[in-house]
């Protein structure tokens, strides 16, 4: 009679691995945002550190960028360094989202829509 309810313990083990996962999945989100990267450009003069979530934290500039004829170089080493960071931060993501999904059993090349 209960013959067909094989499945619903497939299900709830199911369910189950889902849960654990989320929990999972808020506990990197939160280490995410304390993890910090630093992207660089310039040998080091523009430096930019962010969060692996990629919000930038901080930025330093090295005083002897700080003239108005490089205003335009300034610039370009500022958006390097954020970019760099910016990287950084994503590879970091991704390294922690294959931590999570590592037991899960994905095919290959499977990513998770997160």
């Amino acid at each position: 009679m209960l013959k067909g309810l094989g499945g619903l313990g497939d299900m709830a083990k199911l369910m189950k691995q889902a849960q654990e996962m989320q929990g999972k999945m808020a506990e990197i989100q939160e280490n995410l945002a304390n993890i910090n990267v630093v992207g660089q450009s310039g040998a080091g003069m523009v430096v930019a550190t962010a969060n692996a979530k990629g919000e930038l934290k901080a930025l330093e500039i090295d005083p002897s960028l700080l003239t108005p004829d490089d205003k335009e170089a300034l610039e370009d080493l500022i958006v390097a360094a954020i970019r760099d960071a910016q990287i950084k931060a994503q590879e970091t993501h991704q390294a922690e989202m294959a931590r999570l999904t590592e037991g899960l059993n994905l095919p290959p090349g499977m990513k998770m829509p997160f």
